[in-house]
């Protein structure tokens, strides 16, 4: 709960966009209570600062990350340590929609091997998302 903390009061420009803008959520509120349901993780630069926390729902293999200016310090740890996580998850699906114009993210999840299937208006403003998942074989 700390972690989640942590990172809703430190999100990225382009992360705080996606939660308030693009989906109409307070971060302080969201992003603890995710962190509360289903399965979640939280990734650290080796100094001990938090750079994200990720995580996914049980239910239906919705995955979600989001991060603090910390990545950028140290992307391709990061990177790798997130590559790690997504490639140890069981579920079969692992999905969600990505807001079009957080390109770290859009950066990212292609490194993790998702792929991009469709563009959508989402949210209470209406932004353009971009729908993504990866099949387990």
């Amino acid at each position: 709960m700390e972690a989640a903390v942590e990172v809703a009061s430190n999100l990225r420009s382009d992360d705080y966009r996606e939660v308030y803008e693009g989906h109409g959520h307070f971060p302080l509120l969201f992003i603890p209570m995710n962190a509360l349901h289903g399965d979640s993780v939280y990734f650290t630069h080796p100094d001990g600062r938090i750079a994200g926390i990720a995580g996914v729902d049980k239910a239906d293999g919705k995955v979600w990350m989001l991060c603090t200016p910390v990545i950028h310090d140290k992307p391709m740890l990061f990177a790798k340590n997130a590559k790690r996580w997504i490639e140890s998850r069981e579920e079969k699906l692992l999905w969600n929609i990505v807001d079009k114009r957080n390109t770290a993210h859009l950066k990212l999840l292609k490194f993790l091997g998702f792929k991009f299937l469709r563009e959508l208006e989402h949210g209470p403003n209406n932004i353009t998302f971009i729908e993504f998942c990866r099949v387990r074989t």
